[in-house]
């Protein structure tokens, strides 16, 4: 819907925002978010985002969120790197900007809603709900390798994120995403977003081990170095609501959109969609693994948009299911 330029932070609105904008690259994101592009480059030596860009974008985002009525969270607020793959074929593709070098702590201090780094500290136990909070600067310069296609480990400099590592230490592989790289180690490629817990991002403490830190993520323990809780911060001080599968199921399947059942489309005059009711089959949430949900549930649907004159059958209708989605 809009886009910021880096040079001086203009603000240049492209679609209004009662119009659904192409964005995302999936049909539910863009049918629920507003999109807002900036100029610039995730991994590019003296190229990066500019303060102009960071305030002007900061400005938009609160003024949209009091809009709306969206919280000033990362559940809301995301990047084009959170934005699922809408089925098995998309995942590997999907975007990985703003990349590893954009200062979410910076940027959400603008808005007035600090992303967590400065209540860092706290001890962590199994079962807490923790944000990851580490600070941007020079104490946090994980190595990055960015190919172009020649592979270059970037000169160190503040990220957004934290490695995680299959084990309680630094020897032990970095984990991976199966769409990525199936059945091997993650990797420090800037772009494999498997092994990086980003700041501002909420989840479960699995376990802990001495200075370790273990979260559930993505269908497995990430582990990382977090000595005494300086690199997270507490989420609340009472129990938050957390998604894990109900006693007796092994599994619960996982989705990269929330479209109706073949049988939502009924009498609509709507097509039903290719796959409308299809999961990603290499992920699943495992009994015994908890998350952090973005809010509550909420019944999938599509809306259909052939033509802009309504000319199609069935145009502009939205469907909407009878299944709930989280």
């Amino acid at each position: 819907h809009y886009l910021i330029r880096a040079s001086d932070g203009l603000v240049t609105q492209l679609v209004p925002t009662k119009d659904t904008a192409w964005q995302a690259g999936n049909k539910t994101l863009n049918m629920h978010s507003v999109g807002i592009e900036h100029e610039g480059f995730a991994i590019k030596a003296g190229s990066w985002y500019s303060e102009s860009q960071y305030e002007s974008s900061a400005a938009l985002v609160k003024y949209l969120a009091t809009r709306f009525g969206i919280p000033l969270d990362r559940e809301h607020i995301i990047g084009h790197d959170e934005v699922p793959g809408p089925l098995d074929a998309n995942v590997a593709g999907m975007h990985w900007d703003p990349g590893p070098y954009w200062d979410w702590n910076h940027y959400f201090s603008l808005m007035g809603a600090p992303s967590g780094d400065g209540g860092a500290g706290s001890p962590v136990l199994a079962g807490q709900e923790i944000t990851i909070a580490p600070p941007f600067t020079t104490a946090n310069q994980p190595a990055i390798v960015y190919c172009t296609p020649t592979c270059a480990t970037q000169t160190p400099r503040p990220a957004n994120f934290l490695y995680l590592y299959s084990d309680a230490s630094t020897s032990s592989p970095l984990i991976a995403d199966p769409y990525l790289r199936s059945g091997a180690a993650g990797s420090t490629q800037g772009p494999d977003w498997a092994a990086k817990a980003v700041t501002g991002n909420h989840y479960v403490v699995a376990a802990v081990k001495g200075d370790w830190t273990a979260i559930w993520y993505g269908g497995r323990q990430g582990w990382f170095y977090n000595p005494g809780g300086q690199l997270t911060a507490p989420v609340g001080t009472t129990a938050q609501p957390v998604v894990t599968p109900k006693a007796g199921l092994a599994s619960i399947p996982v989705y990269g959109r929330a479209y109706p059942q073949t049988a939502d489309y009924t009498g609509t005059q709507v097509p039903v969609q290719t796959d409308t009711d299809k999961a990603l089959t290499k992920y699943s949430l495992k009994a015994g693994q908890v998350y952090v949900p973005g809010g509550p549930a909420v019944a999938g649907d599509y809306f259909y948009a052939m033509n802009f004159d309504n000319s199609a059958p069935g145009d502009h209708t939205l469907v909407t299911g009878t299944t709930k989605f989280i």
